[in-house]
Order: structure tokens, then C-alpha cells, then sequence
């Protein structure tokens, strides 16, 4: 398959990797300083002691690079407004985009299941309505990653979770198509586990519901999701933030399976700290926002969840990484 990772960063440079090494025609939009390793060295991997190697082409213009059979975007929430009108040169007839991205996607909406409870207005995921304009309901896919990487040099990405590295994807409308299923296979080859998804949304909710809870929490300590975990002083506070997000992903689809103080924990930041102490711009929009809009149209009452946002809201406003 002709496969190019929008965004490449440290997920999408991890799974361009192992992509490219199962032999497919991979090739990513990347910039700066790692985009320019990339061209003169190639990508590597890092898991544990061991480096892989690949070759991938690598560009900033996505002109360069020609049309997909699919492109996984794995920009943050963010940058996809860049998405929009750097798509067009990477289109054939059938190519498939594949959002791969944290929290409630702008397309949620789109192509909804007829019992799904009413929706709140999301337009503030998409400014403009930029990306509903340059991108039909049959071209999106929703991917959910589960899979922690850095980019620890350029042209370097070091996989942190090497027993979990899973890329879910389904059509936005949930259907089954050849398309999907034979992207699965690519990713499964490609030793990125990627079992059948019946209802992607449910999924986008299972992961969803640790990132508005536990990395918030992390956000606003400053600490790893394991020492929020085995903190004593959270003891308390930990279980109920789980439940009042497991009451607003649940009042969508009641079968999301119920995360407790007791799952596993990884010994690093979430991506959400991680911007934060880089002075990068921020997923609030995906992560609090949207979350919090759903609990009220849901008519929810969630007091630790909303104190958190505000907090969250007011703390990347104040370093100039968040703007309403």
C-alpha cells in the first residue's frame, strides 16, 4: 500500500517505521530539523536496546509525494487546520484519511448512529468549518492510538510502551469496507495491533475516558500518570474523577467498559503535560471542552470534572498556549 503519515511526529515517525519495514510504500509530511534527518539519514525506532532503520520518502509539501491508497493523520488536534490544504496532491479516488488523533474528533457527527443521544454543538473543533468543507463523510476514518513514543533526536523516535501499540480504526459511519479491513492487515503485519472495531466512537470514549480525568490531574501536578496513581493524597480524588467520566462517555454508549483507580498506569507524562512544558499549543478543545459539552447536554452533574477544566483552561491560557 502507497501509505503517508500526515504529522509525523513521534507516533506517526514510529508507525512510518515499522510501515515502511513490513514493505510498504511509505512516506510522511514532516518539518524542521526532524524532516531534514529524515531526508539525510532515514527514520529510526528505538525500542528498548534495538534501532530499526527505514527508509521513507519525507517531505514538507505534500505536492511532492503524489496520491495514497491511505494517509493516517496523526497531526495533534491542533495543527489540522494545515490539513485541510495540504490534502488535495495526496487524493486518488478512494483514499482513505484516517484521523488518528486524542479526545472527541471534529467529525463526530458526521455519519452518527441513529440511537446515539443528541450531540452538542461542536463547531469549535473545526473553525470555520474548514475541514467539513475539504474532507466528505466518505473519505474519514477514526483512528484511536494507544501508543507512547518521543522523538528523542531528529530522525530518532524511542517507543516507550513496547508491549502496547495498537492503532484502532473504523468508518466514521461504522460500516465495514474493503478498505478498512485491508488496512488492518497492513497495520497487524506491521506488528501495530489493530483488531476489528464494531463502533469506533465507543472506542474514541474507552480511551477517552483517562485522558479528561488522569491526564488532566497530570496537567495540573506536573507528574506521571503512575505516581497520580500511587499518590495517597489522590487516593480519594482519582476514583472520583473515573466516575464521573465514565457516567459522560457511558451516557453516549453504555457499553464503554468501566475505568477504575486500579488499571495500569504508565510511568510517563501524557501528551497534554508534555505540550504544556514545551510551550506547545494544546488539546483542551479535545480533551476538556468538548468532554464537559457533552456531560451538560446530557444533563450530568459533573462538579470535579468542570473544576478541573477551569483549571486546565486557566492554566494553558496563562503561558499563552490556549486562546478561546
Amino acid at each position: 500500500m502507497r501509505i503517508c503519515i500526515f504529522g509525523a511526529g513521534a507516533v506517526g515517525s514510529h508507525f512510518a517505521v515499522r510501515l515502511a519495514l513490513a514493505g510498504h510504500d511509505v512516506s510522511c509530511i514532516m518539518r524542521g530539523a526532524h524532516l531534514d534527518a529524515v531526508k539525510a539519514n532515514g527514520l529510526a525506532l528505538r525500542v528498548g536496546n534495538d534501532e530499526f532503520k527505514a527508509k521513507v520518502r519525507a517531505s514538507s509539501d505534500p505536492a511532492a509525494l503524489g496520491q495514497q491508497d491511505a494517509i493516517i493523520c496523526t497531526l495533534k488536534a491542533t495543527g489540522l487546520t494545515s490539513l485541510a490544504s495540504g490534502l488535495p496532491p495526496l487524493l486518488g479516488d478512494d483514499t482513505a484519511v484516517v484521523f488518528a488523533q486524542n479526545g472527541i474528533p471534529w467529525w463526530y457527527d458526521i455519519g452518527l448512529p441513529p440511537k446515539h443521544p443528541p450531540v452538542p454543538d461542536l463547531a469549535f473543533l473545526d473553525p470555520g468549518g474548514r475541514l467539513r468543507a475539504a474532507i466528505p463523510k466518505q473519505r474519514i476514518v477514526g483512528g484511536v492510538v494507544f501508543s507512547s513514543n518521543e522523538v528523542v533526536e531528529p530522525g530518532v523516535v524511542a517507543n516507550l510502551s513496547p508491549e502496547r501499540n495498537r492503532l484502532l480504526i473504523g468508518e466514521c459511519d461504522d460500516r465495514a469496507s474493503e478498505r478498512v479491513a485491508k488496512l488492518r492487515v497492513a497495520l497487524n503485519e506491521a506488528s501495530i495491533d489493530s483488531p476489528e472495531v464494531t463502533q469506533i466512537r465507543a472506542t474514541i470514549w474507552s480511551k477517552l475516558l483517562t485522558n479528561m480525568s488522569m491526564s488532566v490531574l497530570c496537567l495540573l501536578t506536573g507528574q506521571t500518570a503512575r505516581a497520580i496513581r500511587d499518590d495517597p493524597d489522590l487516593a480519594d480524588i482519582v476514583p472520583r474523577l473515573l466516575d464521573e467520566a465514565n457516567s459522560v462517555a457511558q451516557s453516549c454508549f453504555p457499553q464503554v467498559k468501566r475505568v477504575t483507580r486500579s488499571g495500569p498506569a504508565p510511568d510517563h507524562k501524557p501528551s497534554i503535560l508534555q505540550d504544556y512544558e514545551r510551550g506547545r499549543a494544546m488539546e483542551i478543545d479535545v480533551l476538556v471542552r468538548a468532554p464537559a459539552a457533552f456531560a451538560r447536554a446530557a444533563g450530568l452533574s459533573t462538579p470535579m470534572l468542570d473544576m478541573m477544566a477551569a483549571f486546565a483552561i486557566r492554566q494553558a491560557r496563562d503561558k499563552g498556549l490556549y486562546k478561546t
